[in-house]
């Protein structure tokens, strides 16, 4: 086995190996798995991986694992690596678990790496891996240095790890320096590009100041070829005849929080206003611009393209849609959306007098146009003003 291990090296087919018996583990292994800039292949038995997998994983994280693995299984396979190419050289159906040692914060393309996961898994097969989030990052920052201080550094922080990596010159900037290493990334933005790329979550749990997840594969990945990134952020909504529209926004949620709803309605359901309770989506600076309206501003282009008129019904997402009933759905096809919805003209509480609010008001446009749109115009123009009715 030595023997072909070193062929193989010396041809540059395997790079980085680490041998290991017993429960030793190889002082290079600790190095690699702290700073892996190259691939990492462990190769052990089964009964080395308790031993790695709990120096790198507190005791309540290897428990965390356990729970959602069976680490003796020749069908699990344990790697740490920030690399595409120890992901894609595993072979296909193989594993049906996957354990990360390495954060994501390190890997350079994250979505691409997570589809070749994806790739590499079964159906329902298992991939187990963590993170520091933004909210966790923000915590250590303001334990560790003084007051004032921190918040200083958390400025500078906030400019050069999450505004840089959105201006596109600034982000090829950004990436040259820091090979894509200790990146910022929110806890939604985590299961964001999970769930993109195919996977639900089965567990997820932070320890310490630690976000730990383990995820199922459920569908290949969307391969999204615009994924929203940037602050300006087209939606994928539904039009008039049920025709795919983008409508346009800017962003006040955190990358790739649209393929979080199933998850987050599976999870908080509805408010009262007919939106998903305790949305965690939501940045800071978003529940500003929402309160200011400020988000919306960028939908006159949406009214300037002919597809939104000034008042009508919401423009929905497939998700939210399918929440609807069928007859609903046929009669917003008749229809284009609007700006303004019915709702700030009724203020409605719950999905069920949203519904009832919008057939009210689609029976209406159907009998005359003009003259529904400009009282329901003025209704919610009052309700706005002088009522202080807002998106949340």
């Amino acid at each position: 086995m030595e023997n072909i291990l070193d062929k193989l090296e010396q041809l540059g087919l395997l790079r980085n190996r680490i041998i290991l018996s017993d429960n030793k583990l190889n002082p290079r292994l600790r190095h690699e798995m702290l700073y892996p800039d190259e691939t990492l292949d462990v190769v052990a038995p089964n009964k080395t991986l308790k031993g790695i997998i709990s120096r790198y994983y507190t005791e309540k994280a290897y428990e965390f694992v356990i729970s959602q693995a069976n680490i003796d299984s020749p069908k699990t396979n344990v790697l740490s690596t920030i690399n595409n190419f120890s992901i894609d050289k595993l072979p296909a159906q193989k594993y049906d678990t996957i354990i990360n040692l390495n954060k994501i914060n390190d890997i350079r393309r994250i979505n691409k790496f997570f589809e070749l996961v994806n790739s590499k898994l079964p159906h329902s097969g298992v991939y187990i891996g963590y993170c520091e989030t933004l909210e966790q990052r923000y915590k250590r920052y303001l334990k560790k240095y003084p007051f004032l201080l921190n918040r200083v550094i958390l400025l500078g922080d906030y400019v050069f790890k999450r505004i840089m990596p959105k201006i596109p010159l600034a982000k090829k900037i950004y990436f040259n320096f820091t090979g894509g290493r200790n990146r910022v990334i929110s806890r939604a933005e985590t299961l964001g590009r999970l769930y993109s790329c195919g996977f639900r979550v089965i567990k997820e749990e932070t320890i310490g100041n630690v976000y730990y997840f383990a995820v199922r594969k459920t569908s290949k990945p969307a391969y999204d070829p615009q994924p929203s990134y940037g602050m300006f952020f087209p939606m994928k909504r539904t039009g008039k005849n049920g025709k795919a529209i983008r409508v346009y926004k800017f962003r006040t949620m955190y990358p790739f929080s649209e393929y979080l709803q199933p998850y987050i309605y599976e999870k908080n359901n509805l408010d009262k206003t007919g939106k998903f309770k305790n949305d965690f989506r939501v940045t800071c600076m978003g529940r500003f611009m929402r309160m200011c309206w400020l988000d919306e501003l960028p939908m006159l282009l949406n009214l300037f393209k002919g597809e939104l008129k000034l008042v009508g019904i919401r423009p929905l997402s497939k998700h939210f849609q399918s929440l609807y009933p069928d007859d609903l759905v046929e009669m917003r096809k008749k229809t284009k959306p609007g700006l303004v919805p019915p709702f700030y003209a009724d203020m409605p509480r719950g999905l069920d007098e949203i519904v009832e609010s919008e057939k009210r008001y689609l029976e209406a446009y159907q009998k005359s146009p003009l003259k529904t749109d400009f009282i329901y115009f003025w209704k919610a123009f009052k309700n706005i003003v002088f009522h202080r009715a807002r998106s949340k």
